[in-house]
């Protein structure tokens, strides 16, 4: 079991870290046209060195979800055989009770992401050309805005427990650091909900146009 929750954290790890440079690429969308299509572009001028990226990413998308599972069945065999009569969450948080179905909500819409800015085939205008015209053309439906925003609500709660999870399977467990890395995974986790919602959030506001 302990195996299996370190392949959890180190994957997890590793998703993390590219969520935040992820966040940090799509806020230049805020740069205008230009600057935001020169990013992208850079993004595609090693062929190499990108697929070696996303086979890096698939990875480790493959082992969380494969740990996460193998973690579950563990958990559901070792727990209590004749159910409570009622059942209260006392230390558990809403972001740990959440974990196992937040996590495939969002790889869902992750997936769905890619098919309306990567692939051109989720439904709304797509230029391979003009990254930034997808990114206002997609977020001006409404609906697929909204749910962008829901999906970084979900993602942010993941990420939350995720993160300072990751620190105590890894050892780094302390009483008078561990409350330092909570509220570190905290402030991260908001302000990437914050980075990646401000995006529909202005164009739905028609401050990006």
């Amino acid at each position: 079991m302990n195996g299996k929750k370190a392949v959890m954290a180190v994957s997890g790890f590793a998703l993390f870290g590219f969520v935040n440079v992820h966040m940090l690429g799509n806020l230049q969308v805020f740069l205008g046209r230009e600057a935001f299509n020169r990013y992208a572009e850079l993004l595609r001028a090693e062929p190499a060195l990108l697929w070696a990226a996303r086979i890096v990413l698939l990875t480790m998308v493959i082992l969380h979800i494969w740990a996460s599972w193998k973690l579950m069945v563990l958990n559901k065999l070792r727990a209590r055989p004749v159910g409570y009569v009622m059942k209260r969450s006392i230390v558990s948080s809403y972001a740990s009770r959440t974990m196992y179905w937040s996590g495939p909500i969002v790889g869902a819409f992750v997936i769905y992401h890619l098919m309306q800015f990567t692939w051109g085939v989720g439904g709304t205008s797509h230029d391979p050309k003009d990254p930034y015209g997808n990114v206002v053309h997609g977020f001006q439906v409404i609906p697929i805005a909204i749910a962008y925003v829901v999906a970084m609500g979900l993602l942010m709660l993941h990420l939350y427990h995720g993160a300072w999870s990751m620190f105590q399977t890894l050892g780094v467990n302390h009483p008078r650091y561990t409350p330092l890395l909570k509220r570190f995974a905290q402030v991260v986790s908001i302000g990437l909900f914050l980075g990646f919602s401000s995006i529909p959030a202005s164009v739905m506001a028609g401050l990006i146009q």
